[in-house]
């Protein structure tokens, strides 16, 4: 019924509960979810979970945040995004948001690292996985100039999203979805409510981004996919729309977008 779309099995505090996790999304009717990739030395870890489980997929990316660990290539990315269960190029992106004594001027590693991740995902036709982060100007910049909302686009998703409905509205153009997580549970998530009412339906995405950002009534605990519920039942509350409406078109949605993924 519930797909998330986008979680960090592989972190320790989720793999040694892996057996629990799994039968609370039992439970709670979490059918599936993405496995997300944040650097190359993670990579075999996190495609092991999507070989090993037949309702798990994995990413293959460098998170913008990830320093002082491998720098990736489009030969390398290209390569791995073709071993089975690898349906998406990311999380990939900027993130401006602990610049500390450094200028945007500096984080041009940033911008190369992401153009690779754009031009790997471009090559092996599957979509990008976007983190951004008090970046979102020079994210959608970068994605147009690389070729992004033209043909041979790779599309992909904008995870976690906390932007404005104008950076909602120039994803959505640029043919990219919007994914919501329990930050929208948040009381102080009002202004990204009402991105959540204008996003339209078929453009959407949920997730947990878990272990982090656990939805109201578990905000501040570990958060784990089977807690994605609570972000597709505050959607329905604000469309005014059933939750089984909501389950079945994120879920549609995250099957057309990762063409790798079937029911």
């Amino acid at each position: 019924m519930f797909t998330d779309s986008h979680c960090h099995l592989n972190y320790p505090e989720l793999k040694a509960e892996l057996p629990q996790i799994r039968e609370a999304m039992r439970v709670a009717q979490v059918d599936r979810a993405l496995c997300i990739c944040t650097t190359l030395e993670e990579f075999e870890e996190v495609h092991a979970l999507a070989t090993a489980y037949d309702n798990f997929w994995s990413s293959v990316g460098v998170h913008p945040d990830n320093e002082n660990v491998s720098e990736p290539d489009v030969a390398g990315l290209v390569q791995r995004a073709g071993l089975p269960r690898v349906v998406a190029i990311g999380e990939t992106g900027l993130d401006y948001f602990r610049l500390g004594e450094r200028s945007i001027a500096d984080m041009a590693w940033q911008r190369d690292r992401f153009r690779v991740h754009i031009r790997a995902a471009r090559e092996v036709a599957k979509p990008l996985i976007i983190h951004t982060r008090s970046a979102s100007e020079d994210t959608l910049a970068i994605l147009k100039e690389e070729g992004e909302g033209g043909s041979g686009s790779a599309g992909g998703v904008f995870h976690c999203f906390t932007e404005s409905i104008a950076v909602a509205r120039a994803a959505l153009d640029l043919g990219f979805y919007i994914s919501f997580s329990g930050i929208l549970t948040f009381k102080t998530a009002a202004d990204l409510r009402e991105v959540a009412q204008f996003v339209p339906l078929d453009r959407m995405l949920i997730e947990t981004d878990s272990p982090y950002l656990a939805p109201v009534p578990y905000r501040g605990k570990t958060n784990n996919p089977s807690h994605v519920p609570y972000v597709a039942r505050l959607i329905a509350e604000l469309r005014q729309q059933s939750l089984e409406t909501i389950a079945h078109a994120t879920s549609l949605n995250f099957e057309q977008l990762f063409t790798g993924v079937k029911a």
